[in-house]
């Protein structure tokens, strides 16, 4: 349903607001910090943070999505708690409030009393946002809206949003960490199948200008559903998977090395056997929405993560963009212990069933890891390569 997509990005455009806001103060970007609980916190870092930003985003978007789609705000799911505790030992639920003025009054309580921020936040909250684009509003596609889950990362890479480096510089093209690792992530997928079904992508922090010191973002979506694949990367809806319809044998980069992006903290063994396969052209990065719109880019081949510390949350976006691209999210342990042969069904990800016998966070974690790719081709290729390096030692993932 091109309406629900088109709403979904005009909300990104908020959420990103929201966000550049949050930045642009630091005595109040110092209040909005607070601790997860431990069973919120991503046990891949040793310190976790929670900012009213994120509860803020994630609670703009549930709320203008049930203002505009009755029912559908219910089945938005997001990695944030919305309760936070002040000085006092109050707990209080964060909420969009119908009035601005009644918003302003809510911040202030978990902001304790500082009216200044609280309006400033409130404000923002409340503006209206207009971003579509023409190649949606020209598209009609009718999905049924109670098969619709959603999965939002209000804010992707906390830590690089809190340490704020806005002078890193890329290597080629690919940022290892920095204020352009930040991601808002909303994933739309199948409650009965799980597949992705829509995704976008929003980057506050593209480019600042040097004189305001303002940032400007960008904003990348897909649609997959029922044959019809369209992505704000391309100009006209194309029918099946761009990778069966075009042959990337066909394409004179076939050839090329290959490139992947990857986690600082990935495994030995697996950096060991990228740097043989891709022939240097491995790069880190922070966040794992942002190395997935890497893959999305085409900055890089393929983003490859072996543990099972990303979610459901920051995956399902990339997902859907990349499955309107051709490409897909596989789950990598599967991969590399069923070695699929070329042509046969991959194991892609899947966003509506929990982890059983898990709890907390890891109820919803890609536990096998994950290869994010666009082409199949590539992929097939890569994953022979792989296995062929890392040996006896594949399975341990």
């Amino acid at each position: 349903m091109s309406d629900i997509l088109q709403e979904l990005l005009r909300v990104s455009e908020k959420a990103a607001n929201i966000a550049r806001a949050c930045r642009q103060q630091e005595t109040l970007f110092q209040l909005l910090i607070q601790e997860k609980k431990d069973s919120e916190k991503n046990k891949k870092f040793a310190v976790d943070f929670k900012t009213l930003a994120d509860v803020l985003v994630q609670e703009v978007i549930k709320q203008n999505m049930e203002n505009k789609f009755p029912g559908l705000g219910k089945r938005i799911f997001g990695e944030e708690s919305n309760e936070f505790t002040n000085d006092l030992g109050e707990k209080i639920i964060v909420e969009l409030q119908s009035t601005e003025e009644e918003t302003a009054e809510l911040l202030s309580r978990v902001l304790n009393g500082n009216m200044l921020a609280s309006e400033a936040l409130a404000k923002v909250v409340h503006q209206d946002v207009d971003l579509t684009d023409p190649t949606l509003e020209a598209m009609e596609i009718s999905i049924p809206q109670d098969i619709l889950g959603i999965w939002v990362d209000p804010i992707d890479s906390t830590y690089q949003y809190i340490k704020g480096s806005a002078n890193v510089k890329s290597s080629q093209g690919v940022f290892p960490s920095g204020l352009q690792c930040v991601t808002i992530l909303i994933g739309v997928y199948d409650v009965q199948t799980g597949m992705p079904l829509m995704g976008v992508i929003n980057q506050p922090f593209v480019s600042q200008n040097l004189t305001t010191l303002r940032w400007k973002g960008q904003c990348y979506w897909g649609l997959s559903y029922m044959g019809t694949n369209i992505h704000s990367l391309q100009s006209s809806v194309s029918k099946g998977s761009s990778s069966e319809t075009h042959p990337e044998n066909l394409d004179p980069e076939f050839s090329r090395p290959f490139s992947a992006v990857i986690s600082t903290s990935e495994k030995e063994t697996i950096k060991a056997a990228l740097s043989r396969v891709c022939e240097g052209g491995v790069f880190s990065a922070a966040g794992a929405g942002y190395k997935s719109l890497c893959v999305v880019q085409g900055l890089v081949d393929i983003y490859i993560f072996s543990e099972d510390t990303t979610y459901k949350w920051d995956s399902c976006a990339a997902h859907a963009i990349l499955r309107a691209m051709g490409g897909g999210i596989v789950d990598m342990k599967e991969c590399l212990e069923k070695r699929p042969e070329t042509g046969l069904d991959l194991p892609q990800l899947l966003y509506h069933m929990e982890n059983r016998g898990a709890s907390g966070v890891d109820l919803w974690a890609n536990k096998g890891g994950l290869i994010a790719y666009r082409s199949r081709h590539r992929l097939d290729t890569f994953l022979s390569c792989l296995i062929q390096n890392l040996g006896p030692l594949k399975t341990k993932t």
